[in-house]
């Protein structure tokens, strides 16, 4: 269960050895190259992560344009929560189109690593300045409003990565993050 947490400032933690749905294995640095790296922790089987893939989807495919990349981690346990496995998540990422890495976390390293507590929890890393040393800008929730999309007033992801971009520091660095909590082992 992850005790500590990753503050605003942090460096990205180190990850690898994560299989992807793809059949590839994955690590931080296969990511480094982005402008932005969002990792989200995710799942299949909570109805708030459901209700984001949709705008999960969108939103790789209007940033990922600009050097954005999101990567989804899933840290949950399965014995209890077998729809939250490997080849669930296979067919889960097939059937909705995700068109972002969908990585499993068996271990729950990762997880524990970030201080991640909730399905999704998005972060937000950029390069420190003249470095390629990733840190985190934002961490938290996508938006304010996970069941209607039409009525959402605030895109904190979205308003943190825009900022990132045109080279301004983040003025709203954490929200509380709603969803499902993360089942530990």
């Amino acid at each position: 269960m992850a005790l500590k947490e990753l503050s605003i400032g942090s460096t990205i933690p180190p990850f690898k050895d994560l299989p992807g749905i793809d059949g590839k294995i994955y690590g931080v640095n296969d990511f480094t190259s982005s402008r932005v790296l969002v990792v989200v922790f995710s799942c299949n089987h909570c109805p708030y992560v459901q209700a984001y893939e949709d705008r999960m989807k969108e939103f790789q495919s209007v940033y990922g344009l600009q050097g954005v990349r999101l990567i989804a981690i899933n840290s949950n346990e399965t014995v209890n929560y077998p729809e939250d496995n490997f080849d669930e998540m296979v067919k889960r990422a097939r059937s909705r189109g995700f068109n972002f890495p969908y990585l499993r976390d068996e271990h729950q390293s990762v997880a524990d690593a970030f201080g991640a507590t909730h399905t999704p929890e998005f972060f937000v890393f950029a390069p420190k300045a003249g470095t390629r040393d990733f840190v985190l800008q934002y961490r938290g929730k996508m938006d304010d409003n996970y069941q209607q999309p039409a009525a959402v007033k605030r895109r904190y992801l979205q308003e943190a990565v825009e900022s990132i971009l045109a080279g301004r520091s983040v003025v709203e660095a954490e929200t509380h993050s709603i969803g499902c909590t993360i089942k530990w082992k």
